[in-house]
């Protein structure tokens, strides 16, 4: 199927792989949807056909994630990285957050929020280069605190939460962006999810906002309005023009993962190409895996040999055989393998092949 349109398998760390009965379904609808006369991309937010794509994204959403019913479900313009400000200008209330550093994203989150409120680093793995994620016992958390943020997976370092952090009464925000949809989750243990849609959902420009209506409050005099959640959820997300593609789109891929059997399905292939995947990492003499076992993510697989010069030349020979973008993020070098939702099983498949391959024509010494 990868190969089919002479398609490459693509570990793009995002935007990702889309599924091509998607991608098939944008083409034959491109021009003309549904008799519409025009293309999604043409077509007014505020027109009945527009309006029955949004509210059938949202409901699929609902359905596939098991969204409680007291929770709102926002379509975000601006990606993740811009709820790292619209978090603590929605949430604060006492003036302080707890954020547990766990990789790149996490940090960067906790430097946006310490403009607005006051930031307590409730556990940090920085020191060993976030090479796991921190027990709950070495979580200092602050019960006063408006929020507890976490990124449940750290794209860039290749590690995960595998628990959920209890934290009290105090709010859970979770940035989901490179593991949403990819197994099921309690919704109701989180007061907040929000995820970029550019690795498991669409094309990159739309975040998700999971937020509980009780953390919806009337907005602070200086919190801008493109990024005020109680007037998003008033609106339906249409306060202005949404991105339009990315919400249909949305929609397609949300009705493929219920085709297929849900998020419980889903969950099975991804933990079937991973398990796979460090399996063989973990027999090499040549490739180690950078995360410790138990912290390791389903999505983004990162290892390295350990030379500079023989992980470029990994890189490079792996781009010859059709899998692309596996060079490392540059904080972390090595090379990085995401197998999002999208990548099939024969793609981890290939690259396997390849590891041991390239293993025999360079023996460890």
């Amino acid at each position: 199927m990868a190969m089919q349109y002479n398609r490459i398998f693509n570990f793009s760390a995002g935007p990702s792989m889309l599924p091509v009965p998607v991608l098939e379904r944008c083409r034959d609808e491109m021009l003309n949807y549904r008799g519409s006369g025009m293309s999604v991309m043409e077509m007014s937010h505020r027109s009945k056909v527009f309006d029955e794509i949004a509210v059938n994204a949202q409901r699929l959403l609902r359905e596939v994630m098991g969204i409680p019913d007291h929770y709102k479900v926002l379509f975000m313009q601006g990606g993740a990285s811009l709820q790292f400000a619209a978090i603590p200008l929605n949430l604060r209330k006492n003036g302080r957050a707890d954020y547990i550093r766990t990789g790149n994203f996490s940090t960067i989150a906790s430097k946006e929020a310490s403009k607005y409120l006051k930031v307590n680093i409730a556990a940090t793995t920085e020191d060993s280069n976030f090479d796991h994620i921190p027990a709950q016992e070495e979580l200092a958390l602050d019960p006063q605190a408006d929020y507890v943020h976490i990124c449940m997976n750290n794209t860039i370092y290749g590690s995960r939460f595998s628990y959920i952090p209890e934290t009290g009464a105090v709010p859970l925000a979770a940035d989901l962006s490179s593991c949403i949809l990819s197994e099921p989750i309690d919704v109701s243990k989180f007061g907040l999810i929000y995820a970029g849609v550019q690795k498991n959902i669409a094309p990159a420009g739309m975040a998700v906002v999971i937020i509980r209506e009780d953390l919806l409050r009337e907005p602070a005099p200086d919190l801008p309005i493109m990024l005020d959640y109680k007037l998003m959820a008033d609106k339906d997300s249409m306060y202005n023009t949404p991105n339009g593609w990315c919400i249909y789109v949305t929609g397609l891929v949300l009705e493929y993962i219920r085709s297929i059997g849900g998020v419980e399905e889903m969950a099975r292939r991804n933990k079937k190409k991973a398990d796979a995947l460090y399996a063989c990492l973990d027999e090499s003499r040549l490739f180690h895996a950078a995360v410790w076992p138990g912290s390791r993510s389903m999505m983004n697989v990162t290892f390295r040999t350990g030379d500079d010069t023989l992980d470029a030349e990994f890189v490079k020979g792996a781009a010859e055989r059709g899998m692309v973008n596996l060079k490392g993020h540059k904080k972390v070098g090595g090379m990085r393998a995401s197998i999002y939702n999208n990548m099939p099983y024969e793609g981890v498949e290939t690259l396997i092949s390849y590891l041991k391959e390239f293993e025999a024509a360079h023996p460890a010494k």
